[in-house]
């Protein structure tokens, strides 16, 4: 069973070892558990993913979990799950945060698939005035600009 928190973040099946490496500084930044979800598509000591969160790893608070079920499984009640996705949810500027929400972002070349979407609690969006032009953010970037958002929102900082 994982610590309870305020706010959460998780990456299924994430591919891209830099971006972790980003989302795990992010999270180190904001005092953020960060659950990976495997299959990941590197080994948890690559070298680009360490140099990624440079000498921040200490302060990263990371468990990895063999499987969607196994995650969920392991999340402290009461949680609920808001996927982050770049179509149908609610625009971040208007989604209303909780304490023990789980922050979910899916594969970079995939996102959620459908079935794991169906398992959430809700679904958030970051509204791009350029969307027809950029289809979506780099998701380290999109983790920083949601995790910040909902901690804000939280009084978290």
């Amino acid at each position: 069973m994982l610590k309870p928190s305020p706010l959460r973040i998780a990456l299924f099946e994430p591919r891209i070892p830099p971006n972790t490496g980003n989302i795990a500084r992010t999270s180190a930044a904001f005092q953020l558990p960060l659950s990976l979800i495997e299959p990941l598509g590197f080994k948890i000591d690559d070298k680009t993913l360490k140099r990624a969160g440079l000498d921040y790893w200490p302060h990263v608070d990371i468990t990895t979990h063999a499987n969607f079920e196994a995650f969920v499984q392991a999340l402290p009640q009461p949680f609920r799950l808001i996927a982050c996705s770049r179509h149908q949810g609610a625009s971040l500027s208007s989604f209303e945060f909780q304490q023990g929400d789980v922050l979910l972002f899916g594969r970079e070349d995939t996102g959620l698939p459908q079935d794991v979407r169906d398992q959430c609690d809700a679904i958030c969006t970051i509204p791009m005035r350029g969307h027809e032009q950029v289809r979506s953010l780099n998701l380290s970037v999109a983790t920083a600009l949601v995790s910040f958002q909902a901690g804000l929102k939280l009084g978290l900082w």
